[in-house]
């Protein structure tokens, strides 16, 4: 968390223009394409957990394909991958917390075109995801916001 927490507020460069750290993301995990107008919430979490010396999956440039990475969880804990549901295709982040509501708050690339931490309806959840191996789980801290849940991950 602390690397993905470390990209807060990078933002999509809107037209044909790619953000420079989105396109080292890009760069570094050997992606075909080179904009940031594809969805990146793949890409994102791929950097996050290559930087952290872990292996992501295969398409990691699908968010849905993260639902067969690593090991399954019941319930959230703190930093998990959580892959959601949506019209088109799926979406991709990291648990950060729940807000008083029960909403899941997610930190995560592309949500409103920039890296950020959004509540999210728990019912989109299709999978809760932990690396292999012996890494500590945490509870979720209750996180206060007003913000809106997530209806714009792409």
């Amino acid at each position: 968390l602390t690397i993905a927490r470390s990209y807060l507020g990078v933002i999509e460069t809107p037209g044909p223009g790619t953000t420079p750290i989105i396109g080292q993301w890009l760069k570094r995990l050997r992606a075909w394409w080179t904009d940031d107008a594809t969805p990146w919430c793949g890409v994102f979490a791929a950097d996050v957990i290559t930087e952290a010396g872990l292996e992501p999956p295969p398409q990691w440039y699908r968010a849905k394909a993260w639902a067969s990475w690593g090991v399954a969880l019941t319930a959230p804990v703190l930093g998990c991958v959580v892959v959601f549901e949506r019209t088109g295709g799926g979406h991709v982040g990291f648990v950060v917390g729940r807000d008083p509501r029960g909403r899941l708050m997610v930190l995560g690339g592309n949500q409103g075109d920039r890296v950020s931490i959004v509540p999210f309806d728990p019912t989109r959840v299709i999978a809760l995801r932990w690396p292999a191996g012996d890494f500590e789980r945490l509870p979720l801290p209750v996180i206060q916001t007003s913000a809106a849940s997530s209806s714009q991950e792409a």
